[in-house]
């Protein structure tokens, strides 16, 4: 518990010193800190600084950890909390400059001693607003933090990172309210001039509110280099800090010796016995779509593979699964594809049930829409390979693509294990075409995934129209014409609209759904007409670019749906 605490604070620390927390450093500093102060004609709490950081900790710790959760439940759209928060912020600020609206706002708490949820006085309620709608930088901290809520694997070392970072993350928020509160009490001129400070403050306040709608925060942070993300990569990279973030599933029991497998060992190791297989939602290619255990399945040798249709990567992996399921299966090989969704799309059983069709996959699938079976085998990777022997004993265990020949090596003996008169085919022979490190990343296209945006616009739901920067930098895009953009996937709001690539690959998919046209147009001039239609899957825009690196335009048709562009060699 004491490094989970340490790392969430260490981690808080990073964030709240990063470019992020910019756009409300003005707010803390004058509402926060300024009025704080003992100045001429007025009276305010002396505890109004560590009241807004205490309201800043608590909002941001549950809308973190379970709003997502509660949200989903309730049927409720993902960013319901934030807008909250923006109109809290616009009525408080409105209240900070028209005393009269500040006093119908405190009117409904009229009977509540001291008006605790005062806009002068107390600042628990700024702060509530302010953690609702902050949204500090992405880490292996804040990663952690989120998943887990997603999950509802919310247990106390869960809480206690969460706290522990949004406590780290407001320290600087502190400091800077306090040297507010400081400033409004050695200046002179600052202690008549308390009407100046409020009026300041809620326009500040109320400018904070309208850049919040605009995503302007997002924009400053792309000008701003990001003076902490080595000390981020630091942290990513540390094999102790990733243990001790293996929060999407839960220690117990049944999956507590997982650990003791290394990824991508070359020799058989022993990790305990495989847990169960749980909260599977369906299941097909099975006798009459039938549940299947694993207590059932002792006596065969087992591999688990954790999937998704549309993950590129378990595209690539998944040729080699299903050769070893048609060399193998009669010699006592049973191939569990469990799939845990990235996208909401994913979760539709007949999607599914399409993707692994497109596949070639005939091995049984589970469906774990909860990601319940995920977070029990404490899993964090699209794909990976778990191998159990006959005994039901985790013997390897392989995260990602590669490392196909000493899988295949490991499941012949255990086969042979199993049964030593086995009469086993010659290995498969499927081509490894893991991409190297120079590759292209896989690139989202939704507004909660992307990372890969060049160009000059907030890439966010209140951008509607947007113009192809003069350069594109290499593994990057940008978009043209006017867009609708989702969390999850984009789609044109016009009859037509582009968004330009540059790449590092041999071959170039896009996930689209919908019904209409996308047409590609390459480096060389060369086009392509793609007819799009019904439920979303990949489709092949490029194979064997001729240096390993291009720009395409991709031009889409009113009714077709974009969410990722996935790479290969």
């Amino acid at each position: 518990m004491l490094a989970i605490l340490l790392i969430g604070f260490l981690g808080g620390l990073v964030t709240g010193i990063s470019p992020c927390i910019l756009p409300v450093l003005p707010v803390v500093f004058l509402s926060g800190g300024m009025q704080s102060g003992r100045v001429e004609g007025a009276s305010p709490s002396r505890w109004r600084p560590f009241l807004v950081i205490a309201g800043l900790v608590t909002s941001f710790s549950v809308v973190t950890l379970v709003g997502s959760l509660v949200l989903s439940l309730l049927g409720l759209p993902q960013d319901v909390l934030r807008w909250a928060g923006i109109v809290v912020l616009v009525l408080i600020g409105v209240g900070l400059i028209v005393p009269g609206f500040q006093h119908l706002l405190e009117k409904p708490f009229s009977r509540i001693p001291q008006k605790a949820v005062g806009t002068n006085r107390n600042g628990f309620g700024l702060g509530l607003a302010l953690g609702a709608v902050y949204v500090p930088c992405a880490g292996p901290v804040l990663a952690a933090i989120t998943v887990a809520g997603a999950t509802g694997r919310v247990g106390a070392d869960t809480i206690a990172l969460t706290l522990s970072f949004a406590i780290g993350a407001a320290i600087p928020l502190l400091v800077f309210a306090l040297a507010g509160r400081g400033v409004a009490e050695r200046i002179r001129a600052f202690r008549s001039r308390q009407r100046g400070i409020r009026l300041t403050g809620g326009i500040l306040m109320i400018a904070l509110a309208a850049g919040l709608v605009f995503d302007v925060p997002a924009q400053l942070q792309r000008l701003i280099p990001d003076y902490t993300a080595q000390i981020q990569e630091r942290i990513a990279g540390s094999d102790e800090v990733s243990k001790a973030l293996n929060l999407g599933g839960i220690v117990t029991e049944q999956n507590k010796h997982l650990d003791e497998c290394s990824n991508g060992a070359t020799e058989l190791e022993s990790c305990g016995t495989a847990p169960d297989l749980t909260g599977i939602t369906a299941w097909f290619n099975t006798p009459g779509d039938a549940p299947l255990s694993l207590d059932e399945l002792r006596g065969k040798v087992v591999l688990i593979d954790f999937w998704a249709y549309s993950c590129i990567n378990c595209q690539r992996s998944i040729p080699h699964v299903t050769a070893w399921y048609d060399a193998y299966e009669d010699a006592g090989l049973e191939v569990i594809g469990v799939h845990s969704p990235e996208y909401a799309f994913e979760k539709k059983e007949a999607n599914v049930k399409a993707g692994a069709a497109a596949l070639g996959i005939r091995y049984p699938v589970a469906i774990d829409n909860s990601l319940s079976t995920w977070t029990t085998y404490r899993n964090r990777y699209w794909p990976a390979h778990y191998l159990i022997d006959a005994k039901g004993v985790v013997r390897h265990i392989t995260f990602g693509e590669g490392g196909y020949d000493t899988t295949e090596k490991l499941i012949r003996q255990l086969l042979t294990a199993a049964n030593p008169d086995v009469q086993l085919p010659p290995p498969t022979d499927v081509a490894d075409t893991t991409p190297d490190a120079a590759q292209t990343p896989e690139t989202y296209l939704g507004t909660t995934k992307e990372v890969n945006f060049s160009g000059n616009e907030a890439y966010s739901a209140t951008t509607t129209h947007f113009r192809l920067p003069r350069e594109l930098p290499r593994d990057s895009f940008a978009l043209d014409g006017d867009w609708e953009l989702g969390t999850q996937s984009i789609t044109p709001a016009a009859d037509a609209a582009r968004i330009r690539l540059a790449f590092t690959a041999g071959h170039v998919e896009m996930v689209l759904s919908g019904e209409g046209t996308v047409t590609i147009t390459r480096g060389d001039g060369s086009t392509d007409t793609i007819e799009v239609s019904g439920v979303p899957r990949s489709y092949v825009v490029v194979t064997d670019a001729a240096s390993g690196t291009g720009t395409l335009d991709a031009e889409l048709s009113r009714g077709v749906t974009a969410y990722s562009f996935t790479f290969g060699g």
